[in-house]
């Protein structure tokens, strides 16, 4: 079982950081681009996370109650509470993809690209989570 795990694993992964390509998710200009909203704002995104979100909703819609294929039982979010430390996170989140043009997804993708800019913001990211991690909270 473990074995049919890892390459299902590998697959979504494939399929992710290569629609994270296509799309230009991993493309910090075309990020910009969006998140600019006064000047030259560029919309084509909203395609790629409306499609996003219809896949996650029928994919969410279809596990719910069902046995996974590869684990005793599903990892799903057990919180739903909004508090503090989501805001903070999210904002962080928000700031940092706005500054750079990268969030995790697409700069883990970056780093096939050549370009120095998806490793400083790996390391930071890395960084970070160990901060994280050591925090109070």
């Amino acid at each position: 079982m473990k074995f049919g795990r890892e390459i299902a694993g590998l697959a979504v992964g494939t399929v992710f950081g290569l629609g994270l390509a296509v799309s230009q998710m991993a493309n910090p200009e075309k990020v910009l681009a969006f998140l600019t909203v006064v000047g030259d704002w560029d919309p084509s995104l909203l395609f790629v996370m409306g499609g996003a979100t219809v896949v996650a909703f029928i994919g969410y819609r279809w596990i719910m109650g069902n046995t996974p294929l590869f684990a005793e039982r599903q990892f799903l979010p057990g919180n739903s509470q909004i508090d503090a430390r989501l805001i903070g996170g999210a904002a962080i989140f928000g700031i940092g993809w706005g500054l750079a043009g990268y969030c995790p997804g697409p700069a883990l993708t970056g780093l096939g690209s050549g370009s120095m800019e998806p490793f400083i913001f790996v390391a930071a990211m890395i960084a970070g989570s160990l901060v994280a991690r050591i925090a109070p909270g």
